[in-house]
């Protein structure tokens, strides 16, 4: 592609003159107006006149595209439907679009050693995790039933905290992984034969209605944190239906898992969201499940919400930023 210094000085050069021979048309035509001789020869003038004045304009023109198309390709790497910045540029610009595309690369080559580095760190914790797991069966089968408790109480409450802050770390490095995509159905639909099998004994059955081409711009292993925290919470409280829906407006993905069960009082929706808080204390768990989504759906530009449900129990309203065009994986 020619030079925006190029293109800009004909463009310059082309307007000028046809100004000039604008300026030289209407000083003819004030001199030789009662003339009908010169009438042709001004009429020409004219003529080149404007089409200089329209080249000129054209020209200009054409030196502000290359901004346009290289708007454009921002775009699309930032709703991933695109790695890199491509395409062909004026002279000027293409060395920052060379560094622009290092930059990128660079930046996803450090966000997959983070995500590599979290799971390391994730598989060291928990392998020593369980162990004290089977350390407290053991001490439960000599008897020893109250020190037992205790242990396994405590592990319980490491592996959450280890989960929770290892999902605070993955998904702030995966927010930075630009164009990253997945499909809202493969994660529902993966974790609802999971969970259905968990529950199998309590017979909750998992409705499934996520359309095959809704996806969002969230890395899977995040998508299936937060969808895993709340399907799972909604089966823990189901009397016997939990389902999961998305809807696509506007760029953004609304995903609403709702069940059947108790629910939650109005004055507590917000304060289960917060870490360490439970709707019954008596409940499994350690309270960290919807602090985890909420941190993991604002690093990700989204939302959750806690509302009642048609169903009758809870409605999870999650939302996050969708993706264009056909879902990549």
């Amino acid at each position: 592609m020619k030079s925006l210094r190029a293109r800009l000085l004909a463009g310059s050069v082309l307007w000028t003159i046809g100004l000039i021979v604008v300026t030289n048309v209407v000083t003819l035509s004030l001199i030789f107006h009662r003339f009908a001789g010169p009438v042709v020869h001004i009429g020409a003038m004219s003529m080149l006149a404007l089409g200089l004045l329209i080249a000129g304009l054209a020209q200009l023109r054409s030196v502000l595209a290359p901004f346009r198309h290289l708007q454009s390709r921002l775009a699309a790497v930032r709703d991933g439907s695109s790695p890199r910045v491509e395409g062909v540029f004026p002279t000027e610009v293409a060395p920052v679009i060379t560094d622009l595309n290092a930059l990128l690369d660079h930046r996803a080559q450090l966000v997959q050693r983070a995500i590599a580095k979290a799971g390391d760190l994730a598989h060291g914790l928990k392998t020593p995790l369980a162990v004290l797991g089977q350390e407290s069966e053991r001490l439960s089968a000599a008897g020893q039933h109250e020190a037992a408790a205790i242990v396994a109480q405590q592990v319980e409450r490491m592996r959450r905290q280890i989960d929770y802050h290892l999902a605070q770390a993955r998904a702030t490095a995966s927010g930075a992984a630009l164009g990253a995509t997945c499909p809202v159905a493969a994660s529902a639909e993966g974790l609802s034969r999971t969970l259905t099998r968990l529950y199998v004994e309590r017979n909750v059955g998992i409705d499934v209605r996520v359309p095959a081409s809704h996806c969002v711009r969230v890395q899977r292993e995040d998508l299936d944190e937060m969808l895993g925290n709340l399907l799972d919470n909604a089966c823990k409280w189901a009397r016997s239906r939990v389902r999961i829906e998305s809807l696509e407006a506007g760029g953004r993905a609304t995903i609403l898992v709702d069940d059947d069960g108790p629910g939650i009082p109005a004055d507590l929706r917000e304060k289960v969201l917060q870490r360490g808080v439970r709707a019954d204390e008596a409940a499994p768990g350690s309270g960290l499940g919807l602090a985890i989504v909420r941190d993991l759906s604002e690093l990700h530009g989204g939302s959750i919400a806690i509302e009642a449900s048609p169903l009758g129990g809870v409605r999870a309203r999650l939302i996050l930023p969708s993706c264009p065009g056909p879902p990549r994986g």
